[in-house]
């Protein structure tokens, strides 16, 4: 089934007040660990709202790097793509 919503069901990232917090400035984090705290924080968003499955649009990145641990991130928390 494709449903097509405008509307926005939830949104993560860098400059959100958890996920800024959890970034270690004192010691360089890698770009592998801040994409995974945003795919944390972005499955734990759907999760609280009863999504459990989204389609995942890497908008024609490469699926590799930071695309590849911000899914890693939201699969095991439970996000199904």
């Amino acid at each position: 089934m494709i449903v097509r919503c405008t509307h926005t069901l939830a949104s993560a990232s860098t400059k959100h007040k958890p996920i800024s917090e959890d970034i270690n400035y004192t010691i360089v984090s890698t770009f592998y660990e801040i994409a995974y705290n945003v795919g944390d924080a972005i499955a734990k968003s759907f999760l609280e709202k009863g999504i459990t499955k989204v389609a995942f649009d890497r908008g024609g990145y490469p699926y590799h790097k930071r695309i590849e641990a911000l899914a890693a991130a939201a699969r095991e928390h439970g996000l199904h793509f």
